[in-house]
């Protein structure tokens, strides 16, 4: 059985890169709703159909277990998909736990970049408030990062000024700790750094996630010995034309050269 991983385009292949480091001998599916990304700047229950939808989708290809590799989808949907299946679905959250304990003593604050409804959902607020005790968590929406991936446009001349443009009202030598709180957003990692002080730690949640996923199979004495084979779907649709595997292919390579 294959492990599936679901994202509202391809932000999630870098939550399925980290998956790979970690179980090399899985087999995957990996389900890109790119009919309808962005999901970030969309009404919440028009997001959680779509949600709904590719679960259902995934759940008919007889995973054995579910990653929900969206940020936004996490926060809308995740409680009521475990409720819905008996596979383990793990879902992704900004990492404001471990950011937040690395700026402990730092006199630093925290920076959460992600989708506006990732940082309006309930979930988050929840998250931020069992946290941060010190009023040191701030947030800021960046959905051009969303569009900039799902158009391969990956350039710095590009992407830097739109960063710059957009932290322009901020100090940015009072943070110590960015994270990365959309699963887009590691692959502009470096235009990032190029904005930020030098010292500025910038993670994300995906690691976390690939490290309960082996967890949950070992417990569950399900690791397969497979060959980190990989079915890519598009709504629905099975991937088949090179064109667009071979675009798959140069993200994880983009990944790799990022050491991420």
């Amino acid at each position: 059985m294959r492990i599936g991983f679901f994202d509202s385009g391809i932000g999630g292949i870098t939550v399925l890169h980290q998956a790979l480091k970690y179980l090399p001998n899985e087999d995957y599916i990996f389900y890109a709703d790119t009919s309808h990304v962005p999901y970030g700047e969309k009404p919440k229950e028009e997001v959680r159909d779509y949600i709904f939808r590719a679960a259902d989708f995934m759940a008919n290809q007889g995973v054995k277990a579910l990653v929900i590799a969206c940020n936004t989808a996490t926060s809308i949907a995740v409680d009521d998909l475990r409720k819905k299946y008996d596979f383990p679905i793990l879902g992704i959250e900004p990492a404001v736990k471990p950011a937040v304990q690395s700026c402990k003593g730092k006199r630093k604050k925290v920076l959460v970049l992600a989708t506006s409804l990732t940082l309006k959902e309930e979930k988050f607020h929840n998250l931020v408030k069992s946290i941060d005790h010190h009023d040191i968590v701030e947030s800021l929406p960046l959905p051009g990062l969303v569009e900039f991936a799902e158009s391969f446009e990956f350039r710095e001349e590009v992407v830097v000024p739109y960063l710059r443009e957009k932290v322009s009202a901020l100090d940015l030598e009072q943070y110590g700790t960015i994270v990365l709180g959309c699963t887009h957003f590691p692959y502009f990692e470096n235009s990032v750094r190029e904005i930020f002080p030098e010292k500025v730690d910038i993670i994300s949640g995906s690691v976390g996630t690939a490290k309960n996923l082996k967890r949950i199979l070992e417990a569950r004495n399900q690791i397969n010995d497979g060959t980190g084979d990989i079915v890519y779907f598009q709504s629905g649709s099975k991937v088949v034309d090179k064109e667009t595997l071979v675009s798959y292919k140069k993200l994880m390579g983009r990944l790799d050269e990022l050491e991420l």
